[in-house]
């Protein structure tokens, strides 16, 4: 069994594929902004980026939720937004990535009329600055968010079942 991990920038959709896919499956789900230290939040809340520095720890601690999960299976919700960042998620264990990939003018809408989160629209582009689509060599898809989320779970359900 293999972990999912839901990846993209920030209001790309990863909440609601995450939990629906793994509704779909059976299994565990996990938030990635629930292992962010109250530091990171912080400075995401002011509009402050995040580090390398600041991400290390974050991401090792949801490799090590991958490595909990690897039996059974699982999804987890991450930006992923580096090569360097999906290889210390696969420290933990065998992972899957879906990129939730999309256009910055429906990816920005989202944010401004989303509630309840900590992200401000202005740290959009700093994480679409960031972002390193996945290589040939890596596990997973990239799907265009516009699709919807129905319709990405079934896109991602017949990629993992082929």
């Amino acid at each position: 069994m293999r972990v999912i991990v839901v990846m993209g920038v920030s209001g790309s959709g990863k909440t609601t594929v995450g939990t629906a896919l793994a509704e779909a499956f059976g299994v565990r789900y996990a938030e990635a902004d629930t292992f962010h230290p109250p530091a990171n939040i912080e400075k995401m809340t002011t509009g402050t980026a995040l580090t390398d520095a600041d991400r290390w720890p974050w991401l090792r601690a949801i490799a090590g939720w991958i490595g909990e999960h690897a039996e059974t299976g699982g999804v987890v919700t991450c930006s992923a937004l580096k090569r360097e960042y999906r290889d210390v998620l696969r420290e933990g264990g065998p992972a899957w990535f879906l990129h939730l990939h999309g256009d910055r003018a429906l990816i920005a809408k989202r944010m401004e009329t989303r509630s309840g989160h900590f992200m401000p629209v202005s740290l959009l582009e700093s994480q679409l600055a960031d972002l390193q689509p996945l290589g040939t060599d890596e596990d997973g898809l990239t799907v265009d968010l516009a699709l919807g989320p129905d319709e990405i779970v079934r896109t991602a359900l017949d990629a993992l079942r082929a």
